[in-house]
């Protein structure tokens, strides 16, 4: 099975923190009420690229990169990729 399938067969489970909400908001430089709807929206996007390393997901889309950690399904960050 393709390795990014399992991050997107389990899209419900995905979810953050009140700090963690607070965080990706500051990075992307962003008021996004939803932030875990913003994350999914570019995990689900075709032109994602995900990846496991170690213990967390990685997802790069167009100019931002989401950490989501392989377990509990807990988006850690999300930011801008530096250029």
């Amino acid at each position: 099975m393709d390795n990014s399938k399992i991050l997107l067969e389990n899209l419900d489970k995905i979810h953050t923190t009140d700090m963690g909400a607070k965080r990706i908001r500051k990075n992307l430089n962003s008021n996004v009420d939803d932030v875990v709807s913003w994350c999914k929206d570019k995990i689900k996007d075709k032109d994602s690229l995900i990846y496991r390393q170690g213990k967390n997901w990685y997802v790069k889309i167009l100019d931002y990169k989401i950490t989501v950690n392989a377990s509990s399904y807990t988006i850690i960050t999300a930011h801008k990729i530096k250029k």
